[in-house]
């Protein structure tokens, strides 16, 4: 069977949507909630982010939600306990986000292990330098069939580029600036051209761009010249203004053993989808 992250790209190459959020948070045990919730409104792949106390790439915003994801208990045992049944009804590729320090702790195998349990097809691990994952990780990744997903930036050599596309699979994770995570209004010409440049390349592997999307201006300037596009802060924003001051939590509706999210859930999609749930960011 192929890799879900492989068949995403194979039948839908161009104007992808995938979302980021921060698992507990704004609340524990919302994990399986959102993901069902983004899937309904056509998002095209999620990535999960494991809390960790040292976000050395990720802005105030996603630090902040990790802040609040350990503070309310979550960890990455736990987080695989909440994911252990969200096959029976999802079928979009889930890819986690994480830094090496939990993932060693929980041992690099068994995470594997773990991540083929529950139906993760990746993982971004931002730490995790290339010859380091060419030596020790690469081969255990194979063997569980899970997409370890590499990022470059305009910093990034062209050798070195070429040589990430040549030994991973799945896609590329194309940053928009060496800076770290967090909306920006619009990319300017050098970015445009970093971009270009990449797509030029000719690469055998897809690129999505993340860092910076967060509006229609955003998104379609990194659709331009690259299947999609990543929202993270934004999104992760929308979900903690749900709750306000006063710590309100998720509405959540059952129906049918469906957990059907309200409020801030239904109104980002209207902001960023079509009525046939193909992604179409507006301003927000």
């Amino acid at each position: 069977m192929l890799n879900r992250i492989n068949q995403l790209f194979q039948d839908s190459p161009k104007n992808l949507l995938s979302i980021y959020f921060c698992a507990g948070c704004p609340n524990l045990d919302g994990t399986a909630d959102v993901i069902r919730a983004l899937e309904r409104n056509g998002v095209s792949m999620i990535e999960i982010g494991i809390p960790f106390s040292d976000p050395m790439a990720d802005g105030i915003v996603i630090q902040n939600a990790a802040t609040r994801a350990l503070h309310n208990g979550m960890s990455l045992r736990l987080l695989f306990e909440q994911l252990h049944d969200i096959r029976r009804d999802v079928r979009i590729p889930l890819v986690f986000m994480g830094y090496l320090n939990p993932i060693m702790q929980f041992g690099f195998e068994a995470f594997c292990q773990k991540c083929v349990e529950c139906g993760i097809d990746g993982v971004i691990i931002p730490d995790l330098p290339f010859r380091d994952y060419e030596e020790s990780y690469k081969a255990i990744a194979l063997k569980y069939d899970i997409r370890v997903i590499m990022l470059i930036t305009p910093e990034t050599s062209e050798a070195r580029v070429r040589e990430i596309d040549a030994h991973t699979d799945g896609f590329i994770y194309l940053v928009s600036s060496a800076a770290t995570t967090g909306a920006q209004k619009d990319f300017d010409t050098r970015k445009q051209a970093y971009f270009k440049k990449i797509e030029d390349m000719n690469l055998r592997n897809p690129r999505m761009v993340g860092f910076g999307i967060s509006n229609k201006q955003t998104f379609d300037a990194a659709c331009a010249h690259s299947s999609g596009a990543i929202i993270g802060s934004r999104f992760v924003t929308l979900l903690n203004e749900k709750e306000g001051d006063a710590e309100k939590r998720y509405q959540a509706v059952e129906r049918r053993g469906k957990k059907v999210m309200s409020d801030i859930t239904h109104n980002f999609f209207r902001y960023l989808c079509t009525p046939k749930n193909e992604p179409q960011i507006r301003n927000l």
